[in-house]
């Protein structure tokens, strides 16, 4: 057991997913239960003052809390990590004061990666977040350490050494991050965001025309984007350009 009381949040695209985690969880002695949200851009929570868990809500006016103190477990529930869940998930880990425990029906693999890149290190399936599983993850959070299925261990493994494996040269000889962008990239999608195509990036950039196309293609794989606007909003979204 915690020394001291966990505080949690609960977050959800639908108030039947967060009910559910809700009920697993508010009668835990060792957890205190901020309650009142429900996030991922879907409204807020069931009314002011209470809601049907019980607890005060700390908003009473019905706005959706951003937690910001230190030690607090998000618990977030999802059925797929689309771009929406993307947004409030890197909302909830943005400034490292909290941990999340992603409760998820399913992971692909750049969703996996995604999560990775956030560090989110207590997952659970859906079908297998029973009270004590789920009690037990919030406490790993706490605590800063992992809890994830077995099956996914084996997935972010295969993913991982997928990744090294892809690692690229530029032509200078340094490495490539697996997971980012690196500073050439972001030069030369700075420029495709400004509406340059290749002979112009090139020129701006002193790169040959094949330099930039390999620029590209590569970015563009490694990090699974289907095209130039794709890459584009991915840089601008993570906060490169």
């Amino acid at each position: 057991m915690l020394e001291e009381r966990v505080t949690v949040t609960v977050h959800a695209s639908d108030p039947l997913s967060r009910a559910g985690v809700i009920s697993h969880l508010q009668h835990q002695p060792s957890l205190e239960l901020l309650q009142g949200q429900v996030t991922t851009g879907h409204g807020t929570g069931t009314g002011p003052g209470k809601d049907r868990g019980g607890a005060v809500d700390p908003h009473p006016d019905g706005t959706a809390a951003t937690p910001a103190t230190p030690g607090i477990v998000a618990v977030m529930i999802v059925d797929r990590l689309d771009d929406v869940a993307t947004a409030e998930l890197r909302r909830l880990v943005r400034g490292g004061e909290q941990r999340v425990v992603l409760v998820a029906r399913e992971l692909r693999e750049p969703e996996l990666m995604t999560v990775v890149e956030c560090g989110i290190r207590a997952i659970l399936w859906r079908h297998q977040a029973t009270p004590q599983r789920l009690l037990r993850a919030v406490r790993s959070a706490a605590r800063d350490e992992g809890e994830l299925p077995p099956d996914l261990i084996g997935r972010l493994l295969t993913q991982v050494g997928r990744l090294r494996r892809s690692v690229v040269e530029t032509t200078a000889g340094a490495a490539v991050p697996t997971l980012g962008m690196a500073p050439r990239e972001v030069d030369v999608l700075r420029l495709v965001a400004e509406g340059m195509d290749t002979r112009q990036i090139s020129e701006k950039l002193s790169y040959s025309e094949r330099t930039v196309k390999n620029v590209l293609h590569a970015l563009m794989t490694r990090l699974q984007l289907n095209n130039r606007a794709h890459a584009v909003a991915y840089a601008l979204r993570e906060g490169y350009i």
